[in-house]
């Protein structure tokens, strides 16, 4: 039996992070993986959908070439090396994981990955044989997968998760996105750009539910003018694809309406890779699908710990990294603070691309807060313009009493490379004078936040 200081099962971008920084900390450290080091986010989730979105702009500005004076002759997509290129990213990006093990001398345990008492884990291999190995920490990341309906099952071929989404071998004619999440809205994108012809059904009354509504009313506007249809506060109740292709019972204010399609695509949240794993031999718990953790990430049994989305917090790469780094380094004895989940941006990478941080309009209201709103138009942006990208805004939320910034909300151009300026301010405790008073450069699409502060406050220049 080896014996380790930390093993982490799974080796997404929570696990994987989490073992380097325990091997930083001076930790012999082991990873368990079952398939791909990178897990879902590098090989099946944010790496390769981002690389297809790229395809999907690309072709969009060769659609729209003359609108910059360009001329490009019968310019068309491969979608079999679109796909290609996508899975080639991936690929990569996992090598690189492979190489960040072997840099910081981490052991990669190939195999499926089970709980034991007495902080032990057994890892069987793809022949079927079973090793066991201890460790002083354990710390889970599993992630999480498709989240299957009732009423939707997955087939792999009709009805279809992210995972089937990415490498399908020929485009459909017409899809249906069930969910209008990020994921649902970044293949509704994809897909229409690419020239399939797509309906969002969304179950809530806005597309991107989370989201501020002023955001989600302009995506909807957005998408319906590059020929997306929208259909929200409707539910698929049942799917037939005893045919050639699917057809998709809808339920709507209106009544029951029957969609043909040749893919339905589910993107209705996820589903936690917990099942199986051994919770229940050590005794660990668990609540609504999710492993219960304090503030570092400790669950109810001693030496063992979970992050990412197996534990209550928001289902994001980025959060799943935060929360490994602080696992580790309060089992190091190093003073950190509990992460802050009011603070977390979220991004959405269809195009307009979606970014946010802190509450919305409604939920300042009705936390009580007497509020300051800014807004700034990207039509009035001389950078967005000159780009020929000027739909969205940039949309701010101060405290009118103390002038503490609650929340923003872009929807834009290159916007999820922005938000971070929010988080940043946010985290720092800056108000919206200093901001303000913060000189921006121009031509830029981030002047478009000092702007939206500007208006906040009555100094607005270019509106």
């Amino acid at each position: 039996m080896s014996k380790y200081d930390v093993i982490v099962l799974g080796s997404g971008p929570g696990g994987y992070v989490t073992a380097i920084r325990a091997s930083q900390l001076g930790f012999k450290t082991a990873v368990v993986e079952k398939e791909n080091l990178g897990g879902v986010c590098l090989n099946w989730g944010c790496i390769p959908t981002k690389a297809l979105l790229k395809s999907a702009q690309v072709f969009e500005y060769l659609k729209h070439a003359g609108d910059y004076g360009i001329k490009v002759k019968d310019a068309d997509k491969d979608f079999e090396a679109v796909v290609k290129r996508s899975r080639g990213v991936a690929d990569g990006m996992s090598k690189g994981v492979q190489f960040l093990m072997k840099k910081n001398k981490i052991d990669v345990l190939e195999g499926y990955g089970k709980l034991k008492p007495g902080k032990k884990i057994d890892v069987k291999d793809k022949d079927g044989k079973t090793t066991e190995y201890s460790a002083d920490h354990i710390i889970i990341a599993t992630g999480a997968r498709s989240r299957e309906l009732p009423s939707l099952p997955q087939d792999g071929k009709k009805v279809i998760g992210y995972r089937e989404a990415m490498s399908l071998k020929e485009q459909p004619k017409k899809m249906i996105v069930v969910g209008s999440g990020a994921i649902g809205i970044e293949f509704a994108y994809f897909y229409n750009s690419m020239g399939t012809e797509v309906t969002v059904v969304e179950f809530l009354p806005n597309i991107v539910p989370v989201e501020d509504e002023d955001v989600s009313k302009q995506l909807e506007r957005s998408f319906k003018k590059a020929g997306v249809k929208i259909m929200t506060s409707a539910e698929v109740t049942k799917v037939d694809t005893s045919g050639k292709g699917v057809k998709a019972t809808i339920k709507t204010k209106k009544g029951e309406e029957v969609l043909e399609a040749d893919i339905v695509l589910s993107a209705v949240g996820i589903k936690t890779n917990i099942e199986n794993i051994g919770l229940e031999d050590v005794g660990i718990a668990t609540d609504r699908d999710k492993i219960l953790v304090n503030d570092y990430y400790q669950t109810n049994i001693p030496g063992y710990y979970a992050i990412g989305d197996v534990t209550p917090g928001q289902a994001l790469a980025h959060v799943a990294s935060a929360e490994g780094i602080l696992c580790v380094e309060k089992i190091a004895g190093m003073h950190v603070e509990a992460l802050d989940y009011g603070n977390i941006p979220g991004c959405t990478y269809c195009m307009p691309e979606v970014a946010s941080v802190g509450l919305t309009e409604k939920q300042a209201k009705e936390k009580g807060y007497d509020i300051k709103i800014g807004k700034f138009p990207f039509s009035a942006s001389g950078k967005a313009k000159a780009s020929g990208n000027a739909d969205g805004f940039v949309k701010v939320i101060f405290d009118a009493k103390y002038g503490e910034w609650l929340g923003c909300h872009m929807i834009g151009a290159g916007v999820t490379d922005m938000i971070a300026e929010a988080v940043v301010a946010r985290k720092l405790e800056t108000t919206g004078h200093e901001v303000l008073k913060a000189v921006h450069p121009h031509p830029t699409m981030s002047e478009a936040v000092m702007e939206a502060v500007a208006d906040a406050y009555d100094e607005v220049i270019h509106l």
